[in-house]
């Protein structure tokens, strides 16, 4: 009896969401010596105790569970961030969305951008090290999760990854049951927030709805109802538009009787 395939869902399921948040950069602190790792991305940099280095989490999360490296969680997941997070959710910018980590570029006194790494990696290749490429392990994500990422800033992947971090790393964490207690008024706050937002969509279907700085594993888990909305809001439309054609033609066959004919004129 061959098996019938079901309909996928549209867009990523958040387990889907959550293997691409492991490609994401993070920063540990390794115990041991470890050479590079050549992957499909690129080559993982050569770790060297005590100096810190970015490798993906999949990675990071491999090794402290090996006991051979520490990561370093972002600044952004430290409770004082969190704090001010929810402030600006909640009383700078309501109706808004905390504002997303700047673009990976770096400006000098002369005016001038570089790309995110771009300065370290000139340097090595004028050094003559090897491997230095400026290769990006994991685009096209960006630097948003590092020892080095903003704080006040939530990155597109900050839920599933700080709570990888919790599961995997507590100790690693400053404060982690207090971070355990904001994330989760966090993510109440943001989630009202996603399904108040709906609400822009009333006017109808050239209704816009913002979701600059939305997260992507919130945009999995409100997908179903954002598109449940939009698909009203277009039957909606579409009756109203229905109704309205139907008036216009009863009012335009009204007007065809009331002109008067050939014979109503004597010709």
């Amino acid at each position: 009896m061959q098996a019938m395939a079901l309909p996928l869902p549209p867009g990523l399921v958040p387990s889907e969401v959550g293997f691409l948040c492991e490609m994401e950069l993070v920063t540990v602190v390794p115990r041991q010596r470890l050479e590079p790792i050549a992957l499909l991305s690129g080559e993982t940099p050569a770790l060297r105790p005590p100096h810190r280095s970015n490798i993906p989490l999949w990675l990071a999360l491999l090794l402290k569970k090996q006991r051979r490296a520490n990561i370093v969680a972002p600044a952004w997941l430290h409770p004082d961030s969190l704090r001010d997070i929810i402030h600006h959710e909640t009383k700078i910018d309501p109706k808004g969305w905390a504002p997303p980590p700047p673009l990976p570029a770096r400006g000098d006194a002369r005016g001038n951008a570089r790309r995110y790494g771009q300065a370290a990696a000139d340097a090595a290749a004028d050094d003559g090290v090897a491997g230095s490429g400026g290769t990006i392990l994991s685009p096209p994500f960006l630097p948003s999760c590092t020892a080095s990422a903003p704080a006040g800033a939530l990155p597109y992947h900050w839920l599933e990854l700080a709570e990888m971090l919790l599961a995997h790393a507590a100790d690693d964490v400053t404060s982690a049951s207090e971070v355990r207690s904001l994330l989760r008024d966090l993510q109440e706050v943001r989630a009202a927030k996603m399904r108040a937002s709906t609400a822009q969509l009333e006017a109808g279907v050239d209704g816009v709805m913002s979701l600059r700085g939305v997260g992507a594993m919130e945009l999995a888990e409100s997908r179903g109802f954002v598109v449940g909305v939009v698909e009203g809001v277009r039957k909606i439309g579409a009756s109203a538009e229905a109704v309205r054609r139907e008036e216009e033609e009863e009012r335009g066959g009204r007007d065809d009787d009331d002109e008067p004919s050939d014979d109503d004129m004597g010709l």
